[in-house]
């Protein structure tokens, strides 16, 4: 029986399967001093998690290259600086399996907030689900990240949304979409056709979130943006939310405000940068 967690069990399945076939074969023959022969990369994945005795160890080893690392962080939504060392990226890894904290593939704009019945109780931790939620979603469309592809589409918009998207990189570029299916192909096609990586910061500087009288819900996030391994800037999205009566009561994007920007210092993380009137007026013009 291996001597890993549950949790580290599934995250070190998921982190192993970004190695190469070459690197997972040569870690095995490692980790069992060849005593364990392996005839493909699935066996060597298997037999390299039975005979690890701890998911340091395991994590510490030189074929889990720091790259690797930190595109499993990517992945699970956790934002590091792009020159973090492989120690510190082990540390961030071992912490998240161990709070438990790694989002379950489910539809987090269906009502997981208790106490209240809109569904409010608790705005910031309704915000930071739906960030892991649609970022999870979003980035598994890059064939890169090696992630099982979700079900994204038109479903989670409404059909009068709307995307306003923002480019400071290189000359300054306004595009408009509208529609439910428009603005989720072009997001879609951020990923899929241009290989982005989106990941949110969701630390208290990098989400904020507020509602309206009348039902509307605005989480506003900053990122980094990456592509393999190289950080290629910053983004700042918001979004606002609705609920759908006809459809489950599940909240849907109603609008989307989505800018990014090149060339940021490495050792900054991005924040929000927009206060409670800006939010309220990006979608009240």
């Amino acid at each position: 029986m291996s001597a890993l967690s549950e949790k580290e069990l599934n995250g070190c399945r998921t982190l192993l399967a970004l190695l190469s076939a070459g690197d997972l074969l040569a870690l095995s023959d490692t980790v069992t001093n060849r005593l364990v022969c392996v005839e493909s990369p699935r066996e060597a994945l298997e037999a390299i998690i039975a005979y690890s005795q701890s998911a340091e160890e395991l994590l510490k080893r030189r074929r889990v290259h720091r790259e690797v690392i930190f595109k499993y962080l990517a992945k699970e939504g956790v934002v590091v600086p792009p020159n973090s060392e492989k120690h510190q990226l082990v540390k961030r890894t071992l912490e998240l399996w161990s709070s438990g904290n790694v989002v379950p593939l489910q539809n987090a704009l269906s009502d997981t907030s208790a106490g209240r019945p809109d569904g409010l109780a608790d705005l910031t931790a309704l915000g930071r689900e739906f960030c892991q939620w649609f970022f999870h979603l979003l980035n598994s469309l890059n064939p890169a990240t090696g992630q099982l592809v979700q079900e994204w589409g038109p479903q989670h918009f409404w059909g009068d949304v709307r995307l306003l998207l923002l480019s400071h990189i290189g000359e300054q570029q306004r595009d408009e979409y509208h529609g439910a299916e428009l603005v989720s192909q072009r997001l879609s096609a951020l990923v899929w056709e241009e290989k982005l990586i989106f990941c949110p910061n969701l630390e208290h500087s990098s989400l904020k979130c507020l509602s309206t009288p009348h039902g509307l819900v605005l989480v506003a996030v900053a990122g980094t943006i990456h592509r393999e391994n190289v950080c290629l800037g910053v983004f700042e999205e918001v979004f606002g939310l609705i609920r759908d009566p006809l459809d489950g009561n599940r909240w849907k994007i109603k609008f989307v405000h989505l800018k990014i920007k090149g060339q940021i210092g490495r050792e900054q993380l991005p924040v929000v940068t927009y206060d409670s009137n800006d939010l309220l007026q990006l979608f009240t013009k």
